[in-house]
């Protein structure tokens, strides 16, 4: 029995010191996060995603699965901008892992890096589902995700600085194939520029500032308050007096609204990715805008 429990005492001690190749824990809240941690932490990190394409981010249960797994994350690499300020709290503090904490460098908010849109003038509960901060929903815009990248690798290198040249390199070999990739992108989406759309959620914001398309409706009558028969009506009536191209959701919403005023307008729905996973096609983020931008473009026609 002593012979084992010296064996177990050693293994343990082993453990703890642990070599700094050991594999980051990076805990994602969003799949374009996740991918983007893989991307540029390789086979240093060890990526799981919280959500997926066809849930709501606003709306996900503190599950036991995700406290467990926070409490092992070194990393956390959330949209930020409150976005998940109805879940994302409780995990943290039933995780009780300091290392993640708000302050700490084990904690990553993307919106801390790019300028927000849609910054509300006051907040009060009858508005809905509004952020303080500004619109959080910026993955929707590649360049964007630009100046997100380059901060996750810079935080990479801080939590593990073992690897921080390898975190950097990568980060290089990444930017110059997005940039190249937006450029591509910007060229292909010139047509749409100008065309007016629906949507169904204000979650589009960054999508529609990047290529000049121009929202004219929404589904919601509020931020997160779904469609009613007497709204859809009334959007119904505006685009008589003032005609839109296309309705536009993300595939974890309600197909019903979108496909109930298509029909009554004689306009085509258009799913979007909206992260990783959202289509198909959506596999890897190129995948995302490379599908985002045919989906559209085939609307317009």
């Amino acid at each position: 029995m002593k012979t084992v429990m010296k064996w177990l005492t050693a293994v343990s001690f082993a453990t703890a010191l642990a070599p700094a190749g050991a594999a980051v824990n990076v805990f994602a809240c969003e799949p374009t996060w996740g991918a983007l941690a893989k991307t540029l932490g390789g086979d240093e990190v060890s990526v799981y995603t919280a959500t997926n394409a066809y849930q709501d981010p606003h709306h996900i249960q503190a599950r036991p699965s995700l406290i467990a797994r926070l409490r092992r994350a070194d990393l956390l690499v959330c949209d930020g901008a409150q976005l998940e300020i109805g879940w994302l709290p409780v995990l943290l503090r039933q995780a009780g892992n300091d290392k993640v904490q708000p302050g700490q460098p084990g904690n990553f908010a993307a919106t801390d890096y790019v300028q927000l849109l849609d910054k509300p003038a006051s907040v009060d509960r009858s508005q809905g589902d509004i952020h303080p901060a500004g619109n959080p929903h910026i993955q929707t815009d590649p360049r964007r995700i630009a100046k997100v990248a380059k901060a996750l690798a810079d935080r990479l290198g801080v939590v593990d600085p073992d690897h921080a040249q390898q975190y950097a390199k990568r980060y290089r070999d990444f930017d110059a194939r997005w940039q190249k990739a937006i450029v591509r992108w910007t060229k292909e989406a010139a047509p749409l520029r100008g065309a007016r759309v629906v949507v169904h959620h204000k979650g589009w914001v960054y999508l529609l500032d990047w290529l000049g398309l121009k929202e004219v409706a929404t589904l919601e009558p509020k931020p997160g308050v779904p469609p009613s028969a007497s709204h859809l009506s009334e959007v119904l009536g505006q685009l008589r007096r003032d005609p839109a191209r296309m309705v536009i959701r993300a595939a974890y919403q309600d197909p019903r609204p979108a496909r109930w005023l298509a029909d009554h307008a004689h306009i085509p729905v258009v799913v979007l990715p909206f992260t990783v996973g959202g289509t198909d096609r959506a596999k890897d983020l190129f995948g995302v805008f490379d599908d985002t931008i045919a989906r559209l473009l085939k609307a317009a026609q």
